[in-house]
């Protein structure tokens, strides 16, 4: 089509290098006729596309001028922009030319036909070839992955989102997928703050709990084994008093699972949970211990990310079985002999996601409230039960099912979103018993009544029983993986690397390049480690400061190495320490 000069181009571009976007492409239905009729020259002497209307998407729109606020030089060279439909792509060519060759831009586009009639108006190979610009699945968890990958653009530059005003006119899903991908902004900016700042913290607890955790057992086992089971999710939301006395008086035969922090306010309202779940680092989990009676607990299993407090597997009653958790120690290296589950940012994501992989039959979620309640924000009992709101920046007022005002809290917000989200990968049906606090989409709203006539607190005869005998035959302790110890090799490779770099540094005008050189060897070098890797999350990214976010080298930058070498080799000892098994550990086990 003489219209699309550059679309041929494009389109074998990324059918060559296997570029999702192409498989996307293939698979979509379009009106050719629309590519045939729609574009038109307007009365600007622009390239325009007449929409159902009849008028043009530009006439009233004209991009002089539309696109200047969405240049910003902070930072440009290591950040990223998120744009939200391409139009003619004026909007993403304003945003390639004038921004550095290191600045990411992503395209997402929902309609077929405009991303054709996009790749139709420019030669974009030279872009992608750069790896600078990228056009993106419409699909939450192709996004999900792509903001991930971020999370340089994240520490060392800025993440721009900018929605296209005229594509808007064309439907609503251009606003839909803005606020979709500013939530998922939202959300991991929040994950990678925890990641940055905790992240020592989390696998330092992982690296004290490892030796326990390979006598603990291993919940691999467990995989598919609750066929025909019924679960419910307990949250500790104002309105499980409410539902607590029919529930105590009529449970059901379904699988009662809540997070370790509910435990004291089910003690307190007279219900027993078959097992609880625990992923919090913080110490201020051991709160929990004085509130919970030991002989409540004494037999619910604890299901605890080994990323906890060593202290709070000291202290709980019951039986305690190890959840190892993307990010941590065993996200590449245990999956043949663990269950690595992504726990998410709250148990009730983290229950909701192992419920799915061990194959229950439906779920049923009660206190599931994210809200203020009637001036409480938890159930009594909780540990951070609050009846006297203050006003605070984390505070926002949302909407109950009735269009009420109620008050909630970004952190509230953010954890709704990603278990609305992971609800959504399920393929069995998922229950709300509301109890007036913020609706979660993926959920049917029903009463407790309704959940009694359908059947919904009910599971196949004889199926949550042998699930528990399942689950409990999980701790029969596998091998512990035998580590040999890496410290003597990595000090011998980061003290070469050392003096190597202190020669390059003492003429640094001339040895800009292999200095960089180097410092990107030796960064890969602390990435090839998948045990070690997570413990040296922050050295990593520190590295990366030094490889991928500066332009040109300083003197000072040698010391900074220094400085962080000094710290990988301090955490590849302590680990050497925690996690290689003797002999005789070995064989006692």
């Amino acid at each position: 089509m003489s219209a699309y000069p550059y679309l041929k181009d494009n389109i074998e571009y990324l059918e060559r290098t296997g570029n999702p976007i192409f498989q996307w492409l293939s698979a979509q239905d379009f009106q050719i006729d629309k590519l045939k009729n729609n574009i038109f020259i307007n009365d600007f002497g622009l390239h325009d596309w007449r929409m159902e209307s009849g008028k043009g998407l530009l006439e009233s729109l004209p991009p002089e001028g539309l696109y200047a606020n969405w240049l910003h030089k902070d930072k440009a060279d290591t950040s990223a922009t998120f744009v939200v439909g391409s139009n003619l792509g004026y909007g993403v060519n304003h945003l390639l030319k004038n921004t550095p060759d290191t600045h990411k831009v992503m395209l997402l586009e929902p309609r077929t036909e405009m991303l054709l009639a996009c790749l139709g108006q420019t030669d974009y190979r030279p872009f992608f070839e750069a790896r600078k610009f990228h056009i993106l699945v419409p699909d939450e968890r192709f996004v999900a992955e792509v903001v991930k990958n971020l999370d340089l653009q994240f520490i060392y530059g800025q993440i721009h989102l900018k929605g296209d005003l005229p594509s808007r006119q064309l439907g609503p899903e251009y606003a839909q997928w803005t606020t979709l991908i500013k939530n998922r902004l939202e959300n991991f900016s929040l994950e990678l703050s925890t990641l940055r700042f905790r992240q020592d913290v989390m696998v330092g607890n992982e690296i004290d709990n490892f030796k326990r955790a390979m006598l603990d057992g291993s919940l691999k086992s467990i995989e598919g084994k609750a066929n025909g089971v019924g679960a419910v999710i307990l949250g500790a939301g104002p309105s499980l008093e409410d539902m607590a006395p029919r529930l105590a008086e009529r449970p059901g035969h379904v699988l009662y699972t809540c997070a370790l922090q509910t435990l004291p306010v089910l003690q307190k309202l007279g219900i027993k949970p078959h097992l609880c779940a625990a992923i919090d680092y913080d110490s201020s989990m051991l709160r929990i211990f004085d509130r919970l009676d030991p002989d409540f607990a004494s037999d619910i299993p604890l299901i605890y990310s080994t990323k906890v407090d060593p202290m709070l597997l000291k202290r709980y009653p019951g039986p305690t079985l190890p959840m190892w958790t993307v990010g941590g120690m065993g996200t590449y290296v245990l999956k043949q002999r663990d269950l690595v589950l992504d726990a998410g940012g709250n148990v009730s994501v983290t229950l909701s996601r192992l419920l799915r992989t061990c194959g229950v039959s439906h779920i049923l979620m009660v206190g599931q409230d994210y809200a203020w309640i009637n001036g409480k924000s938890h159930s009594a009992g909780h540990h951070n039960t609050n009846t006297k709101i203050k006003r605070a920046s984390y505070h926002q007022d949302t909407k109950n099912m009735d269009g009420e005002t109620i008050l909630t809290t970004v952190q509230y917000m953010t954890a709704k979103r990603e278990l609305e989200y992971d609800l959504k990968q399920a393929d069995f049906p998922i229950y709300n018993v509301y109890g007036g606090g913020v609706p979660i989409d993926g959920t049917e709203a029903i009463d407790l009544d309704a959940a009694y006539s359908r059947g919904i607190l009910a599971s196949a005869p004889g199926s949550v029983d042998r699930f528990m005998g399942d689950l409990m035959a999980c701790r029969n302790a596998v091998p512990p993986i035998r580590l040999e110890p890496r410290s003597p090799m990595w000090t011998t490779s980061m003290r070469n690397a050392e003096k190597h770099l202190t020669k390059l540094f003492k003429n640094i005008t001339a040895n800009q390049k292999e200095i960089h050189t180097s410092l990107e060897r030796i960064e890969m070098f602390v990435k090839q480690d998948p045990l070690y890797m997570p413990y040296l999350f922050n050295e990593t990214l520190d590295l990366a400061g030094l490889t991928r976010a500066k332009a040109r080298h300083e003197r000072s930058d040698l010391q900074e190495f220094k400085s962080i070498a000094k710290r990988i080799l301090k955490k590849v000892r302590e680990m050497d320490r925690k996690v290689c098994f003797t002999a005789e550990e070995t064989a006692a086990a």
